[in-house]
């Protein structure tokens, strides 16, 4: 991945829609050259997914999620990557090993999700923090 890359991903992140022409204007390149190196990102798995973002009064959230010693952190999080309301699995470093970043109807079904993370076996503490605002950066 090079320079022209990380730009045509930073347009693409503030909106996964912007037209490849757009894109080529930006950076200063042609639109077949953006559609190869997305096809290319996407084919490598750098881009991983397209994604819409809404304003649909739903509950965000972000559970944090420590999990016992010596557990295989991948595995945890490729089960949890397939709850519905998931729109992120990060591991991270630090006092928790997992985050979920979640979009809920309500806080009901947020607090299910807490439910879920905790009677797995390899779960040992849960933390949650509602999103009251987002912004793109």
């Amino acid at each position: 991945m090079d320079d022209l890359d990380r730009r045509i991903l930073s347009i693409l992140r503030r909106d996964a829609r912007t037209p490849y022409t757009k894109i080529a204007d930006q950076v200063g390149t042609s639109e077949g050259t953006v559609r190869n190196r997305v096809d290319r990102m996407t084919e490598d798995g750098i881009i991983e997914r397209f994604t819409v973002t809404t304003r649909t009064g739903n509950v965000k959230a972000m559970i944090e999620i420590s999990v016992e010693m010596n557990v295989d952190t991948d595995a945890v999080g490729d089960r949890m990557v397939d709850w519905e309301e998931v729109d992120f699995v990060w591991q991270v470093s630090g006092e928790d090993d997992i985050v979920l970043v979640v979009d809920a109807v309500d806080t009901r079904a947020v607090n299910d999700l807490i439910s879920q993370a905790r009677e797995m076996d390899e779960v040992k503490s849960t933390k949650t923090r509602l999103i009251l605002d987002e912004r793109l950066g």
